[in-house]
């Protein structure tokens, strides 16, 4: 999951500087949401702001920075467990619910590059090759349909991620939504109720 523009080997010090950032970057739109100054990343990251703007020329660089390492950190093992998994199908939801909860738990983060899906295509590049090795074999496998597309899986995809803007803080309502999807592309219903529903935040309804 590189980013698309590729960085040059850094200096131990130079380096040190972009993991604080980083990590102080993640902490500030936890905290302050996708609005925040990057002056206050940097002040929080204990860097001058062209320290931060020598290795990040913007906010949406850092912040496709900061999911990149995310996904690397949560998604990555998950995939690389996946693809060596017997059972396709079940590896491929196993990644689902990994990029869920990674976009659940840095929702703040995915607010700041909404609606840019040009700048998230350097994050995405491997993942989605994986998705498509593990639809295949599970294809071949029988356990899912052999008429769902790579295409059908971005847009499901999109839409599991988009889950996350109806969702409370630290929510895990997006486990009935991708247990649906199941439901849907496996040739054979699993054989368990739904999670249960959480309402919406502001609805009166669940």
């Amino acid at each position: 999951m590189n980013l698309a523009v590729q960085r040059k080997p850094l200096r131990a010090d130079a380096a040190r500087n972009v993991d604080k950032i980083i990590a102080a970057a993640r902490k500030c739109f936890q905290e302050f949401g996708p609005e925040v100054p990057l002056q206050t990343i940097a002040a929080t990251a204990g860097v001058g702001p062209a320290t931060l703007f020598r290795n990040f020329s913007d906010k949406e660089e850092l912040v496709l920075a900061a999911l990149n390492r995310q996904l690397r950190i949560t998604v990555d093992p998950v995939i690389d467990d996946a693809l060596a998994s017997a059972d396709a199908a079940d590896g491929l939801f196993r990644v689902i619910d990994a990029i869920m909860t990674a976009a659940s738990d840095n929702a703040n983060l995915l607010g700041a590059v909404a609606g840019r899906r040009d700048l998230l295509t350097g994050i995405t590049g491997s993942l989605i090759e994986s998705v498509g090795i593990l639809l295949g074999r599970g294809q071949g496998q029988g356990t899912l349909r052999t008429d769902i597309s790579m295409t059908d899986m971005i847009r499901l995809l999109a839409m599991l991620i988009g889950v996350v803007d109806t969702m409370e803080p630290g929510s895990d309502a997006w486990r009935r939504p991708v247990a649906l999807v199941e439901d849907a592309i496996r040739t054979e219903r699993p054989n368990r109720p739904l999670p249960p529903q959480k309402p919406l935040p502001g609805m009166p309804f669940a």
